[in-house]
């Protein structure tokens, strides 16, 4: 048998690639790892992570309104960008260490940069070659941006976490999780925010319910949704962004942020030197184990096509490493896979939507409360919060459940386990709410709506 420089190459120090290093290498496999730009990948360094700092920072400006209903008088608050992002920089920096820190103390050599498939079984990096018996790629994808004249004056989700000031008036072409929450964000933080979306309801794939409680959310807020359009130039005009629209109106801004989608970042990684097959999106097409169409070839995370989250990257990883390294057999399940859209109102969402269930020949009921969330009582907010759980009427099993609101993400994972155990309404009806919170709601709902699609 040939003998390889390692068992395990990965290319790619996201979460997904850092996490299959590791276990494999308590396995006790000999591992390396490579990546082109920081350890920590996506999430850590221009995704998840600084995207939530910024949320929290955001959502100061609305505490500092509220605070007044409850006996609180404060002065004018002022607000730094140069210190918030600053402030981010350092914990980016911080979490970048540990996770170097995580591949060294288990053993994984870490090769800087970009790694490309030079044949089946060999990675080259920087102009050095390394021979694997197995390799998995993890690279993850990266924003996609429409083709339109002036496009390399907007920027991206990744330019948007180092901008030397805060833009005074933002549009934000797209309309999915990454668009609405960096709407939110700029908007807390000051900016004037318009969302330009081609489509006619933002978050398109959510629960129609989740999609029109957001918007409503955004619109209370100041910001400015426009239907049926998208930028189709940007020019540069007098120091500001003259945006044409795909109607023919034009406006000016200081920045054109496209949140237009993400595509896998399989471009110059050599993969037809290996034979690894691409469908659709130039994804890399994997099974249950994540091999690709080679069999000791492997992918997980966004390079796929699977689910785009960084915890299923995390678990595809861990399972693949048990799997090959660990004598286990760990198929990944994406089934339930719970998600959260840090907007604002947040979301928190496990399961079928309602169409989705009704797509799939269930006889659904649907079981839904709004009401305005107690925090908001004496603040004298109007918005409101939304909790809907779509049910089998046959089998009386949950299969979706859907929040819109205060704490949102982090109420959902608790429920995201009982939908994945199968648990049915009478399981939550049984279930004692804890009172007062807005959580409670999921186990005392008793009526169902009217179950006629669009309801």
């Amino acid at each position: 048998m040939k003998e390889f420089d390692y068992d395990l190459f990965v290319i790619g120090a996201g979460s997904g690639g850092v996490r299959a290093s590791r276990i494999a290498a308590g396995h006790g496999a000999r591992v390396a790892i490579c990546e082109e730009s920081r350890v920590g990948g996506t999430c850590v360094i221009r995704g998840c992570v600084p995207k939530k700092l910024l949320v929290f920072a955001s959502q100061f400006s609305e505490a500092f309104e509220d605070c007044g209903g409850y006996g609180w008088s404060v002065g004018k608050p002022e607000f730094s960008w140069p210190d918030l992002i600053a402030a981010k920089d350092r914990e980016i920096d911080r979490l970048n260490q540990i996770y170097i820190r995580l591949l060294d103390n288990a053993g994984v050599d870490l090769h800087m940069g970009r790694g490309r498939l030079v044949d089946e079984h060999t990675v080259e990096v920087d102009g050095k070659r390394f021979s694997a018996a197995r390799i998995l790629i993890a690279v993850g994808g990266r924003p996609w941006v429409p083709d339109i004249p002036g496009r390399e004056i907007g920027i991206t989700s990744d330019e948007a976490f180092h901008l030397e000031a805060l833009p005074r008036r933002v549009l934000i072409a797209g309309a999915g999780y990454i668009a609405v929450e960096f709407a939110g964000i700029f908007n807390g933080l000051g900016s004037q925010v318009t969302l330009a979306y081609r489509r006619d309801l933002i978050l398109r794939g959510f629960d129609d319910d989740v999609r029109r409680a957001v918007e409503a959310g955004l619109s209370g807020r100041g910001i400015d949704i426009r239907y049926q359009v998208e930028p189709a130039r940007l020019e540069q005009v007098d120091g500001e962004v003259e945006v044409t629209l795909s109607d023919g109106s034009k406006q000016r801004v200081d920045t054109v942020m496209f949140a237009t989608g993400r595509e896998p970042y399989t471009w110059e990684l050599g993969l037809e030197n290996a034979g690894v097959r691409l469908g659709p999106g130039n994804r890399i097409e994997v099974d249950e184990y994540s091999r690709t169409s080679v069999d000791h070839i492997f992918a997980v995370g966004d390079v796929t096509d699977r689910i785009a989250l960084t915890p299923v990257a995390l678990m595809e990883g861990h399972a693949f490493a048990d799997t090959e390294f660990g004598d286990m057999d760990r198929p990944v399940d994406h089934a339930n896979t719970p998600a959260a859209v840090f907007s604002q109102p947040p979301v928190g969402t496990v399961g079928l939507s309602e169409a989705e269930a009704r797509e799939q020949g269930f006889n659904v009921r649907i079981f839904r409360s709004q009401f305005t969330p107690m925090r908001y009582t004496l603040s004298g907010r109007t918005e409101k919060a939304l909790m809907k759980l779509v049910v089998d009427a046959k089998s009386e099993r949950v299969l979706g459940c859907h929040v819109v609101g205060p704490d949102a993400p982090e109420m959902l994972q608790g429920f995201a386990v009982a939908v994945r155990a199968g648990l049915t309404k009478a399981d939550f009806d049984r279930t004692i709410g804890i009172h007062p919170t807005s959580a409670e709601e999921l186990v005392t709902l008793r009526q169902p709506v009217d179950d006629q699609p669009g309801s």
